[in-house]
């Protein structure tokens, strides 16, 4: 039976919960996996355990970039290793590499930045934004587990243009949690985003009119940022070509404020039919 929206919160929030290993080999965590009831695990999940492992490896520094590559679908059945290595961890910026293992294998690895706040001028060149929507637009976006608000239909079968906002407010967390969350969020709708210009498909046609995978995954944090108020996810995708897709957005506060921005690479393989 699938989880209640709330039974969806605890689980992730326990799943960030990394646990330290001590085996005198260096900076090992291990995480169990959302129950989701998917064949594999969420990329999205992983991703938001990047950065936890991260943060726990480096407490006085924020995460200022991650960039991640997916080996191969993890089994949602084992947990997750994660073998951190630092390589620098200075008085101002820190370079981490983390793996993510499973008995099988190395389920995907992560480059990770970080870096502490410092002064100095303030600045964007960021378009204005629209008002949030009413709660009239509410919608789901499992396994998104809080509020989601949009103004546009993903699943339209109609042809539209490759773009989407969607509205985000979390529960209250701690604030630490805020980047893994954001990061969390940001894998999930950006291969829905490339399907929009082609006609009567969507992205619940996985397995059916196309197979997708992710394989590259970058995000970018520009400002601290609390993840329990109102945030615009705001994406396109430029390219889908080749049997892959192309996409990226930006995180932007309820005042314009941009906070962060991700972009990402998938397989996007259509079959003969779908591709005709």
């Amino acid at each position: 039976m699938p989880l209640a929206v709330s039974e969806l919160w605890d689980d992730l929030l326990d799943c960030l919960d990394l646990r330290a290993k001590d085996e005198g080999t260096g900076l090992v965590y291990e995480a169990r996996n959302q129950r989701l009831g998917y064949h594999r695990v969420f990329g999205g999940q992983l991703l938001a355990q990047f950065v936890r492992a991260a943060q726990l490896s480096c407490p006085d520094k924020g995460v200022k970039s991650l960039h991640a590559l997916f080996a191969r679908a993890g089994r949602p059945e084992e947990p997750v290793r994660y073998e951190v290595e630092r390589h620098h961890d200075g008085g101002s910026f820190a370079a981490l590499t983390v793996v993510a293992r499973q008995p099988k294998g190395v389920v995907a690895t992560a480059s990770v930045s970080l870096h502490t706040a410092e002064d100095g001028p303030d600045h964007q060149a960021a378009p204005d934004i629209p008002g949030l929507p009413g709660p009239e637009h509410r919608t789901d976006l499992p396994p998104i587990p809080w509020e989601t608000r949009t103004t546009a239909d993903l699943d339209t079968a109609l042809p539209e243009p490759p773009e989407f906002d969607v509205w985000m407010r979390a529960p209250a967390a701690e604030p630490e949690l805020a980047p893994a969350l954001v990061s969390y969020a940001t894998d999930l709708t950006l291969i829905g985003t490339a399907l929009r210009p082609v006609a009567g498909v969507t992205q619940h046609d996985s397995g059916k009119a196309f197979t997708s995978a992710v394989t590259s995954h970058t995000v970018w944090f520009h400002r601290p940022f609390p993840a329990d108020e109102w945030l615009l996810l705001r994406q396109h995708s430029p390219v889908l070509a080749h049997g892959r897709c192309f996409g990226r957005g930006d995180v932007l506060t309820e005042r314009g404020s941009l906070v962060a921005s991700y972009a990402q690479e998938a397989l996007l393989r259509f079959t003969p039919e779908a591709a005709s």
